[in-house]
């Protein structure tokens, strides 16, 4: 009975979250693009710039479709955009790692002052939680992957390869939740309060997964540079034992080529496996409004709630597989092949 009302609730928020993207106007035809725009694109509601104009509609200079970002004015009702400056608007997906991040702190500042104050005791299953996955990231991950030569080369790493597993994790499993914001906002898709829970996975955008995979590229020369020193670009870069007509070569593709390939891997791996589910549960759920049918229903509803439950394996298996690849890749730059 349990997993039955489970299933009738995530079959509930799938729908009525697909009802809520389909608009709120009654008269407007379903569009499944609008659907996935809603869902996937990313926009600015918080204006913030540096230096720019503001430009009102109607003024001379006002041109919306050139403009990375129009908001409206709550006196006049009236449209406006920034021309020049350096444009910082805070977006959909910054507020959903501005909500990842505070959530972090929430759950395990708790978690390790309850630990600190009776560390060999049991506190409680929240903290027997936080334990298991912090250890298994430290020793599973960090240290296997990392401690090649001498015990302990891990250590220093720790709080990052924690920080960026838990990170990826809670931006990955707060992109399945549903934008509740919209029902406490009554529809209202453009209210700040739909705004700052969009529902949206920070996760699903390039700019995101890249920024990380670029911690990553500057950790792994940072490391070498430290486990190695100056000689590490161009001598520890390359195998031993590689004869001298193929260095040039080799030092080409180790020094630029792989750590480039590298960044990709990470940008496009996160980004791909944290927008194709979405994209996925959309088009089943999209199959109800455009057939309009009851017996479409069920099979779309269906393949919506697998490919959800799906959705969450796959949340923590690639906040698992960047964490891992992460340590991988700087562990390799600790030490001379």
């Amino acid at each position: 009975m349990t997993k039955f009302k489970a299933f009738i609730l995530t079959a509930f928020l799938l729908a009525s979250s697909a009802t809520w993207a389909s608009g709120s106007e009654h008269n407007k035809p379903f569009d499944l693009a609008d659907v996935l725009a809603h869902h996937l694109m990313d926009h600015a509601f918080i204006p913030l710039n540096f230096g720019g104009k503001k430009v009102m509609e109607g003024e001379p200079g006002y041109d919306p479709h050139h403009a990375s970002a129009v908001f409206e004015d709550h006196t006049t009702h009236k449209k406006y955009h920034f021309v020049g400056g350096l444009d910082l608007h805070i977006t959909k997906r910054v507020t959903m790692m501005w909500i990842a991040a505070v959530f972090l702190l929430a759950v395990f500042i708790p978690a390790a002052n309850k630990i600190k104050a009776n560390p060999n005791g049991v506190a409680s299953r929240f903290t027997n939680v936080v334990e298991v996955l912090v250890n298994f990231i430290r020793k599973d991950v960090a240290d296997v992957n990392m401690d090649s030569h001498h015990h302990g080369d891990a250590k220093p790493y720790y709080g990052y390869v924690l920080s960026l597993f838990f990170f990826i994790l809670f931006c990955n499993l707060f992109g399945l939740i549903p934008p509740v914001g919209e029902y406490l906002a009554l529809g209202n898709s453009h209210s700040f309060i739909a705004n700052f829970w969009s529902g949206i996975t920070a996760t699903g955008d390039v700019s995101v997964t890249g920024s990380l995979a670029a911690i990553t590229f500057l950790l792994i020369f940072v490391t070498g540079f430290a486990k190695q020193g100056p000689s590490f670009f161009f001598v520890g870069i390359v195998p031993k034992g590689v004869p001298a007509a193929l260095y040039p070569m080799l030092w080409f593709l180790e020094a630029l080529v792989s750590p480039l390939a590298k960044v990709f891997a990470l940008t496009i791996r996160l980004f791909a496996n944290m927008t194709a589910g979405h994209i996925i549960i959309l088009a089943f759920m999209g199959f109800i409004f455009q057939f309009q049918n009851y017996l479409v229903a069920i099979p779309s509803i269906s393949g919506s709630v697998a490919i959800f439950l799906l959705e969450i394996f796959v949340a923590f298996l690639q906040a698992y597989i960047f964490t891992l690849l992460t340590c991988l890749f700087v562990g390799s730059a600790m030490h001379r092949h």
